[in-house]
């Protein structure tokens, strides 16, 4: 390890931030810390310092967090990651990662200094002390070598433990929903000897995947889409179809041991203050049962329940009425006329499919649509940190999660307008012939393009794998620029008069909030007390204020204590898990817990 005298500047600078940040938190100023931040700074803390997932902004916020938070802060040693490089761009950034640790845990961070101060600052728990997880040389031995009478193997201590759990043994935590993020989170959870059981309405792990439509597959790319601990081959296809990702989970839920009841679905919860415990009433394969956990997990994705919207004639139509969730796939409708309604990932694809099974389909775009290509958000929107080229420089996808991490939602649209007018200009004539064949694009209400909609739950976005150049050369039909009126016996009716001769009618009209669930299974008013789930608070097109700074409500404390939402994509189910994993082991294992800046309730639907 290199001297200080002989480091370079800018580490020099970086160990002298770090070593005064230790100082002053070791000596309760709060204010000679916060000193140490930029104006325009940002502390964003996945559970490390908050129990929470938090963004501060400014030296306030920061002062005021390390002042409530005052054990955990007293107790904070920051050391810079010396195997890492530090990068220095000559006009004043730094940018450096770092190890810290409290008395209770231990973590990892980055920060960016801009001209000497504290510019952006990640700090995220790794693990907690005394509950490490067994990974690397803390691994189990497995087999147990020697004689002794009486000896269980591994596979009936295994059936031993399926048939306890949910049974003669709570598990503590019970996930509702076994989708990415509740295989993610249990596989988490099991890592951390948290007694979990998962339950999902489907009869197999992965037919969430399964049973959509024919050509669902990923549209992020595989180095994107990792589950936790165990990486897809090397040899897996950049864009998985989705029965290749059904049988993934599938297998994963085998060999990470999970518990897991397929065929089970939830009717009822509620909690009991008194015993800080919650009554779930299921059914298990019809047959009815009670759980009683003491932490609920709602995994049921990003979304709630389907949306479909309500139109003067649905009753009168003799045709298909589908929802794009309920969507069986293209095979029935060969010759057949089809009406969607929607622009966004799931109408682009099941219009797609349906055109290649030789049905007439029209879509029906209601509202503008961003749309990216996939070649070139591989190259340009991920390439740096999730590709074969980012491995190749050294980033892998643990420093590819805490790098897209360490940018706070309130900046983050200025670093994704770039990417995106790279985009719009490398691609200014696949995006001049959509718009001549009447297709209505947007960037996003600021330019920032097509993760930022996502985190503002903002709909009308679809990465391109085809479908565009159909509705460019006239295959798929496309109208515009209107609504719908009704629908007749055998048509949709547009408010400009043109009528849509149908056989079957597919509303890809997104998701409701995820409190949706909340409501139908505890009621009103604990899905009031809870408010609304995802959305940053941007004040752009269905993302209301007021800001939050944070996903509002998922992998976080929420109002009502003991629930939980986990959810998103593939790579926020895997690196959120991480968090709320380590949230429900500390208080399984009753270590002190102080969370700092529980969301406000502003009873958002």
């Amino acid at each position: 390890m290199p001297t200080q005298q002989h480091l370079q500047p800018s580490a020099r600078q970086l160990d002298t931030v770090l070593e005064q940040l230790t100082h002053a938190l070791a000596s309760n100023a709060p204010d000679d810390a916060a000193a140490l931040f930029a104006d325009d700074s940002y502390w964003r803390d996945l559970v490390m310092f908050t129990w929470n997932l938090r963004t501060m902004e400014g030296r306030d916020q920061i002062r005021d967090m390390l002042t409530q938070q005052e054990q955990a802060a007293m107790s904070a040693k920051f050391e810079r990651d010396s195997a890492e490089p530090v990068s220095d761009d000559g006009q004043g950034l730094i940018e450096g990662w770092f190890r810290v640790e409290t008395d209770v845990a231990r973590g990892y961070g980055h920060v960016r200094l801009k001209n000497g101060r504290i510019w952006t600052f990640l700090t995220t728990m790794s693990e907690l002390k005394g509950h490490e997880e067994p990974l690397g040389v803390r691994r189990p031995m497995g087999a147990e070598h020697g004689i002794r009478r009486g000896r269980q193997t591994w596979q009936e201590r295994r059936q031993q433990e399926q048939a306890e759990l949910g049974t003669s043994e709570q598990p503590y935590v019970l996930v509702i929903g076994g989708g990415q993020g509740g295989i993610a989170l249990g596989a988490r959870l099991r890592q951390l000897n948290v007694p979990t059981l998962i339950i999902d309405q489907h009869a197999r792990p992965g037919d969430s995947w399964r049973k959509r439509y024919k050509s669902l597959c990923l549209h992020d790319p595989v180095w994107y889409d990792h589950l936790p601990y165990m990486p897809f081959p090397e040899n897996w296809p950049v864009f998985a179809p989705k029965d290749k990702i059904g049988d993934w989970l599938e297998m994963y839920v085998k060999i990470m041991e999970l518990n897991y009841w397929s065929s089970t679905v939830c009717k009822k919860v509620s909690y009991d203050e008194s015993s800080k415990t919650w009554e779930v009433q299921i059914e298990r394969d019809g047959k009815p049962m009670t759980l009683r956990p003491q932490q609920l997990v709602f995994a049921t994705g990003m979304s709630g329940k389907a949306n479909v919207p309500s139109m003067k004639g649905q009753d009168v139509f003799k045709g298909e009425q589908q929802h794009s969730s309920q969507h069986p796939g293209p095979e029935a409708y060969a010759g057949k006329k089809v009406v969607v309604i929607g622009a966004n990932n799931s109408a682009h694809d099941i219009c797609a499919a349906l055109w290649e099974a030789g049905a007439d389909v029209t879509m029906v775009q209601r509202s503008s649509t961003h749309i990216v290509r996939s070649d070139s958000l591989m190259e340009i929107g991920l390439g740096d940190l999730y590709s074969e080229r980012a491995l190749a420089s050294g980033v892998s996808t643990r420093k590819a999660d805490l790098l897209f991490a360490s940018l706070p939602y309130r900046i983050m649209a200025d670093f994704q307008i770039p990417v995106y007018d790279k985009i719009r200009e490398r691609d200014a004539d696949f995006y001049n012939k959509l718009e001549a064949a009447g297709f209505m694009l947007d960037w996003g209400d600021d330019g920032s393009g097509l993760f930022m909609k996502y985190l503002r739950r903002a709909s009308g976005y679809y990465i391109d794998v085809g479908a565009c150049e159909l509705i460019i050369d006239g295959s798929i039909k496309l109208k515009s620029r209107t609504d719908i009126s009704h629908l007749s016996e055998d048509a949709v009716v547009l408010t400009d008069g043109t009528e849509l001769p149908a056989d079957l009618v597919v509303y890809a009209t997104g998701y409701g909030s995820m409190n949706g669930w909340v409501a139908d299974l505890a009621g009103q008013e604990m899905a009031d007390r809870v408010g609304k789930c995802w959305g940053l608070g941007s004040e752009t097109i269905k993302d209301p204020g007021p800001w939050e700074g944070e996903q509002r409500n998922m992998w976080k404390p929420t109002q009502q204590p003991n629930l939980w939402f986990h959810g998103g994509n593939l790579h926020q189910s895997r690196h959120y898990s991480q968090y709320l994993a380590l949230q429900l082991k500390a208080r399984q294992a009753g270590l002190p817990v102080q969370v700092y800046g529980t969301q406000e309730v502003h009873h958002l639907r």
